[in-house]
C-alpha cells in the first residue's frame, strides 16, 4: 500500500518493527484519550452548546452568548473559574505576554522556577532583546530558579517564595529549545504545593503550551491559578485559524482580560470573526488529534532509535506530557535532510524546499518545515530547529495518526538517500 507513495521498502520494513514494539504504548494513549474525550463530552452536554451558539457577533462584541459558552467550556473542562479563548491572542506567546502584563504591576517580582524559559518569552521578560516595552521596562523584577536536572528544586523554591514578595510564580511546562524534559503533571504538582505552601497569595501561572490533553489531568486541576497555551497547538485541532486562551480563577482571568482589551470592558469586547464554529469543533476534536500527534512522536522516536540516532526525547515508550519530539542529528546535513523530509510528506507546499534563515525571536538560524493548512500551525506535522550542535530537531503534531506516519517514513527515506519521489 506504501507503494503508490514512493516509501522505500527498507523504510517499510522498519515501520512494521517500530509498530510492533509500539503496541502496548498506543494502548496508553488511547486510553487517556477516551478519558479526557468522556470530560469533554459531558462539558457539551452539560453547558448545552447548541447551533446557536456558532452565530457570529459582529462590532464591538457586545452580548455575544457563543462566546461566554465556549469560554464556560474551556473553563468546565479544566477544572477552573472562568477562561478568556479569543481570536485577538494571536499566538501563545502574546497570550502569556497579555497574561504577565495582566497580573503583574511596577515593582512586581516575577520568578520562573522551571528555569530560564525559551527565546520568545525571554524578550517579553526582557532578559534578551532591545525592546522598551519589555516586564523590566515596565518595572518588573525578574528572578530564574534553576531545576535540578529535570525536575523542580523544591528547597530553592521554598525558600525564595517564602520570603512573601513573588507575586508570580511561572512555569514552562513544555522543553522549549532546551536540552531537559518536559514537567509532567506530577512534578507541576509537587511545584505548586510548594509555592502555595510558602506563600498562598503567590500567583501560580503555567505555560501550558504543547501539553493539553495528553495527560488526564491539566495544571488548574493540580492548584495552578492560571493556565496559558495556544489554539494553533493541541486545542485547535486544525479547525481553529488563530487564537489562544487563558483559563483560571476569576480574578486572575479578569486582570488579564483588562490588560487585553481595557479597564472596565475586559472579557465583555471583542467579536470573535466567524471563529466560534471552529473553536468549539476544535476542542471537541483535540483529544483525538493530540493522541493522533503522541502516536506520532512515539513512532518518530522508534524509527530514529532503530535507525541509530542518539539524543532522542522522550524515547518511544517514555511517559510524555507533551506533544514535542526531539532528536540529536549530530550534523547540519542530517537536520536539513529531516526537515526536507518532513516537507515532502506534508499536503500544503510538499514542493517546497526548506532552507535555514533567521527568525525574528530566535538567536540563531533556524530551519523550518511545516507544509500545514494554518500557517505555522504546530498540531499539523512539523519540525524546526537550530543550525547549531547537536544539531537538535524539535518535531511535533500530526492530525491523524495515519498522515503522522507517512510524513516520518518520507523523512526516514529523506535521511537514507532512499526516496524515489
Amino acid at each position: 500500500m506504501y507503494y503508490s507513495y514512493n516509501i522505500s521498502d527498507e523504510t517499510v520494513e522498519l515501520a512494521k518493527k517500530a509498530e510492533a514494539d509500539l503496541k502496548e504504548v498506543f494502548a496508553k494513549i488511547e486510553e487517556n484519550a477516551m478519558i479526557v474525550s468522556s470530560k469533554v463530552l459531558s462539558a457539551f452536554q452539560e453547558l448545552r452548546v447548541s447551533t446557536a451558539d456558532f452565530i457570529d457577533i459582529t462590532g464591538y462584541g457586545y452580548s455575544d452568548p457563543g462566546r461566554d459558552k465556549l469560554e464556560a467550556l474551556y473553563a468546565k473542562v479544566f477544572g477552573a473559574e472562568d477562561a478568556l479563548v479569543r481570536p485577538q491572542l494571536m499566538s501563545g506567546t502574546h497570550a502569556l505576554s497579555v497574561t504577565l502584563f495582566g497580573l503583574l504591576k511596577p515593582g512586581d517580582t516575577l520568578v520562573y522556577i522551571s528555569g530560564e524559559p525559551y527565546d520568545t518569552l525571554r524578550s517579553v521578560i526582557g532578559t534578551s532583546g532591545e525592546s522598551r516595552n519589555s516586564l523590566i521596562k515596565y518595572g518588573v523584577k525578574y528572578e530564574e530558579i534553576d531545576l535540578i536536572g529535570d525536575d523542580f528544586d523544591l528547597e530553592a523554591i521554598t525558600e525564595r517564595i517564602s520570603k512573601g514578595d513573588v507575586k508570580v510564580a511561572a512555569i514552562q511546562r513544555s522543553r522549549g529549545y532546551s536540552r531537559r524534559k518536559s514537567l509532567t503533571i506530577e512534578k507541576i504538582e509537587k511545584a505548586i504545593k510548594a509555592v502555595k505552601a510558602a506563600c498562598p497569595e503567590t500567583v501560580v501561572m503555567v505555560d501550558n503550551c504543547y501539553g493539553e490533553f495528553t495527560e488526564d489531568r491539566e495544571p488548574t486541576e493540580v492548584g495552578a491559578d492560571v493556565f496559558v497555551g495556544s489554539m494553533m497547538k493541541n486545542l485547535g485541532a486544525g479547525f481553529a485559524t488563530s487564537g489562544a486562551y487563558c483559563v483560571g480563577t476569576k480574578e486572575c482571568i479578569e486582570d488579564i482580560a483588562e490588560r487585553f482589551s481595557a479597564p472596565c470592558v475586559g472579557k465583555e469586547l471583542g467579536a470573535n470573526f466567524n471563529q466560534l464554529a471552529a473553536y468549539f469543533k476544535g476542542f471537541f476534536v483535540s483529544p483525538s488529534t493530540v493522541a493522533s500527534t503522541l502516536k506520532s512522536m512515539a513512532f518518530a522516536a522508534r524509527m530514529l532509535e532503530l535507525s541509530g540516532f542518539e539524543g532522542i526525547s522522550p524515547r518511544y515508550d517514555e511517559k510524555r506530557t507533551d506533544i514535542v519530539q526531539t532528536a540529536d542529528f549530530g550534523s547540519a546535513e542530517m537536520l536539513i535532510k529531516f526537515c526536507t523530509g518532513i516537507q515532502k510528506g506534508s499536503p500544503i507546499e510538499a514542493f517546497a524546499t526548506p532552507y535555514p534563515s533567521e527568525m525574528p525571536g530566535y538567536p540563531h538560524p533556524e530551519i523550518s518545515a511545516a507544509g500545514t493548512f494554518i500557517t505555522g500551525a504546530t498540531n499539523e506535522l512539523s519540525c524546526d530547529g537550530p543550525l547549531i550542535a547537536p544539531y537538535t530537531a524539535y518535531m511535533q503534531g500530526a492530525l491523524t495518526y495515519e498522515y503522522g506516519k507517512l510524513g516520518i517514513m518520507r523523512a526516514i527515506d529523506e535521511m537514507f538517500d532512499r526516496s524515489e519521489g
